[in-house]
């Protein structure tokens, strides 16, 4: 069982240069161009792989405090086509957190399909690998979704498995479990891709700062 301090107000000292302060995130920090990623979704006719494009931008933001607890973390934005093609094939953005003081990892998740999403993980600061998971009905690590996506493609969980790679690329595996009406065994979306780098993270807005005055 978790145990809190008492005092739930005072906020600590933080540091201004959150990059130096993301544990096992700061290897995804930057601009990132993954070119061959897998897709497998839902169709009526069966499962259907697709292979795609995705350039994902994860910039930090400046230490977010609750009280005692304290986060660093990155804002991030991931587009993704398919080869050859122009229309968004999937958006999302959201925020990678770390805690410092518990290990704790966070992403947040939001789609513009009506659903959003917060997993929760835990990982030593010089993990190169680790593992978070949502779960619908969860208040602490939980999944919402439209009405129309409950009904029909009701997400029952999801795992991404994230690997820093000794050549300087990251990797990550997902997976997402439906229930959907005309199936009578949940079916397991997937979607993997390895992201090699392409620029630099922008400094977070205190970092940036400090630099200037410095």
């Amino acid at each position: 069982m978790t145990t809190f301090p008492q005092d739930i107000y005072t906020e600590p000292t933080s540091d201004p240069n959150t990059l130096a302060n993301l544990g096992p995130l700061a290897a995804m920090a930057g601009i990132w161009v993954g070119e061959r990623g897998v897709d497998v979704n839902p169709k009526a006719d069966g499962p259907e792989r697709q292979v795609f494009i995705e350039r994902i931008e994860l910039h930090p933001i400046d230490a977010q405090p609750n009280g005692p607890q304290l986060f660093y973390g990155l804002r991030y934005h991931t587009r993704i086509v398919k080869p050859g093609e122009v229309e968004t094939f999937h958006d999302q953005v959201g925020y990678w957190l770390w805690e410092p003081a518990t290990g704790n990892i966070i992403q947040t998740l939001t789609i513009p399909r009506g659903q959003t999403a917060m997993a929760v993980g835990k990982a030593s600061a010089d993990a190169r690998s680790f593992h978070l998971r949502a779960e619908r009905g969860s208040l602490t690590n939980g999944i919402s979704s439209n009405p129309f996506l409950e009904h029909a493609f009701r997400t029952e969980s999801y795992d991404i498995h994230v690997t820093i790679n000794d050549d300087g690329t990251w990797s990550y595996e997902q997976e997402t479990v439906l229930v959907i009406p005309d199936r009578t065994e949940p079916f397991a979306h997937t979607d993997r891709n390895t992201m090699r780098k392409v620029g630099e993270p922008v400094p977070n807005p205190t970092a940036r700062e400090a630099a200037s005055v410095g």
